[in-house]
């Protein structure tokens, strides 16, 4: 009788392949069943009529938007692709300042623990407040759309990676510190070679919580500002009565978030495995 094995007595290909395939099944099914089941209670819920479109009726409208998401027909008849990248670019700019500011701020308020006693109680006093509350102030100091939508997403993405990145710079072993205090290291040389490879898994926690913030929050500021953008184009869908478009937005926008945290995830895997 032949083997099972291999003549090193490890698993013959055949086992590890039905291995692979077992755990390929079980990452996918779980979630391709779940789409399943909400598109099922979806068509239950809409086959006898009413102002939710069916699935397949914004199946239909989908493929009819897909067939050219980049046309242009002037500044406020653009296609889905046009929006969804102007969103993106306003997320992108947004974003890119607030971790500009945020994680050496975070870096400040962990190092040093009286700065943190003086900035905390700002932080906590301001983190709560709506995003919607932060769009007027952006208009009215920009007096225009565009850097209000950005300063918006800035000031309500910056706290995750403040505090995220602040809470792992105070759990640093403190004999850590006490090394680069005897081999009397620099305060650049201790934050880039000590902290920063301690601190970095929070410091990912919070940009990846503040990219979805920053997503979230586009979408709002953009139906009150109007203009070029996935929030404007659903708010501009809801005035001409086009719910499956409004739908298929819905869908958009969490596909992007997702790819977004999920690149994010990726990223933040390699730097961990280079760290």
């Amino acid at each position: 009788m032949m083997s099972a094995t291999t003549g090193s007595g490890g698993p013959s290909t055949t086992e590890a392949d039905a291995a692979a395939m077992r755990a390929m099944l079980g990452a996918v099914l779980p979630p391709v069943m779940g789409m399943v089941l909400l598109i099922g209670i979806w068509h239950l819920a809409t086959m006898n009529g009413g102002s939710i479109p069916t699935p397949g009726k914004t199946w239909d409208a989908a493929a009819i938007l897909f067939a050219d998401p980049f046309y242009s027909n002037g500044p406020n008849d653009q296609g889905i692709g046009w929006n969804i990248l102007s969103s993106l670019q306003r997320v992108a700019i947004g974003f890119g300042f607030a971790a500009l500011v945020g994680i050496p701020a975070g870096f400040i308020l962990g190092r040093f623990a009286t700065m943190a006693s003086m900035i905390n109680p700002i932080i906590s006093l301001l983190r709560p407040v709506s995003p919607l509350a932060w769009l007027p102030i952006g208009l009215l100091v920009f007096k225009k759309a565009d850097p209000a939508a950005t300063w918006t997403i800035f000031i309500c993405s910056i706290w995750p990676m403040i505090m995220n990145t602040a809470q792992g710079v105070m759990r640093v072993p403190q004999d850590y510190l006490n090394v680069a205090r005897v081999l009397n290291l620099s305060e650049w040389k201790i934050v880039t070679k000590i902290l920063f490879p301690s601190v970095l898994p929070y410091m990912l926690t919070g940009i990846r919580l503040s990219i979805g913030t920053a997503w979230l929050v586009i979408v709002a500021a953009e139906m009150l500002t109007g203009g070029v953008g996935i929030g404007f184009w659903v708010w501009d869908e809801w005035n001409n009565l086009k719910v499956e478009h409004i739908i298929i937005a819905i869908f958009v926008i969490g596909i992007v978030g997702l790819i977004l945290e999920q690149t994010l995830l990726f990223l933040a895997k390699q730097l961990r495995m280079e760290s």
